[in-house]
């Protein structure tokens, strides 16, 4: 049986919606078992609501909470916080993954400081799945990391490629690095330095991506600073619904329009599927000693469940212990750090 742990008073719909996502998981995947961190007492009361196996949902108490507006260093300082009681669930091997829709500052910081990180990596990084054309294309960082160093983006290339691999089933993923331009010369200083190491490496390196060729199967995995990760992730995240607005003002203004969006709304049922962050469950923080699942704060159960199943095979898949490889046999990394380490 794989446990995984999900702190059940972390987002918005919590606990409500988390426990009927951790049902739904586990009805999902009949070798899965979820323990839930959070205050015993409502919990069980919550779960007399629903019919479940006894011996596949469990609860580990915690009697504090991380608020979403909390900063990392206050939650570093609730010890007994569902959060923190979740994550050591996961340090002390009782469970294979952690999954919240709790604070991802709070979550980052307190997997760090925890689990730690895995050999060779000095930064992790939250990787998210953006919709394209054909499939999909993992962003990384989306807001772990404010400002970075080249090589902190050679590691970000080198764990997702490992994610996409074996997540994906992308044999050998196509990697890029978010830029303003596509020569080699284009951006600023990170951009044009880590242009050079990336290029150096065995990676299937396909050069500079620009913005508006994120969504077109350019690449499998782009890589970039969690300030500029966060705002295109922000930003993909609006277009959907500022569209879906647009729609339905236009389509009041026009029987014909009524009746044109009833013949295409299969198509738009289609569009909403697709690029629905709970169809993606959440995003994986790479790096830590640890699998650790972090979903959007509106996650509703079945954007829930689908973030345990993917914590789930993360864990089966051993992605961790990929990436320490994958890093181990990078010569262009392992170089860049001799060089680092003697000019030190």
């Amino acid at each position: 049986m794989n446990y995984i742990a999900v702190d059940a008073f972390g987002g918005d719909y919590a606990p409500d919606e988390i426990v009927k996502g951790s049902i739904k998981a586990l009805s999902a995947d009949n070798d899965l078992a979820v323990i839930l961190s959070g205050d015993k007492d409502k919990l069980s009361k919550l779960l007399r609501q629903f019919s479940y196996d006894e011996n596949r949902l469990l609860i580990e108490h915690a009697d504090d909470v991380v608020g979403m507006a909390d900063k990392p260093s206050l939650a570093l300082r609730k010890h007994n916080s569902s959060m923190a009681v979740g994550i050591n669930l996961v340090k002390e091997n009782r469970a294979s993954a952690f999954v919240t829709a709790g604070n991802s500052g709070a979550a980052m910081a307190l997997s760090m400081f925890r689990l730690g990180r895995i050999k060779g990596i000095t930064r992790p990084a939250i990787a998210t799945l953006l919709p394209t054309l054909q499939g999909n294309v993992l962003l990384l960082d989306v807001g772990a990391n404010v400002d970075c160093k080249p090589v902190n983006l050679l590691e970000f290339a080198l764990m997702g490629s490992v994610y996409v691999k074996y997540m994906l089933g992308i044999p050998q993923p196509k990697v890029g690095i978010l830029n303003n331009g596509s020569e080699p010369g284009k951006g600023n200083q990170l951009s044009i330095k880590s242009y050079d190491l990336l290029s150096r490496s065995r990676l299937n390196f396909v050069g500079n991506v620009e913005g508006n060729e994120i969504y077109k199967d350019k690449s499998d995995v782009i890589v970039c600073d969690g300030f500029v990760g966060n705002i295109v992730l922000k930003t993909s995240e609006s277009v959907p619904q500022v569209i879906a607005e647009f729609l339905k003002e236009e389509i009041k203004k026009s029987f014909w329009y009524k009746i044109g969006f009833l013949l295409a709304k299969p198509a738009f049922r289609f569009l909403k599927k697709k690029v629905d962050y709970e169809e993606f469950g959440g995003a994986p923080l790479l790096g830590v000693n640890g699998a650790c699942i972090i979903s959007h704060g509106r996650s509703d159960s079945n954007a829930i469940k689908n973030a345990i199943l993917k914590a789930l095979k993360f864990s089966e898949e051993d992605i961790n212990s990929k990436i320490e490889n994958s890093v181990l046999k990078c010569t262009t990394l392992q170089k860049y750090r001799k060089v680092e380490k003697d000019e030190s």
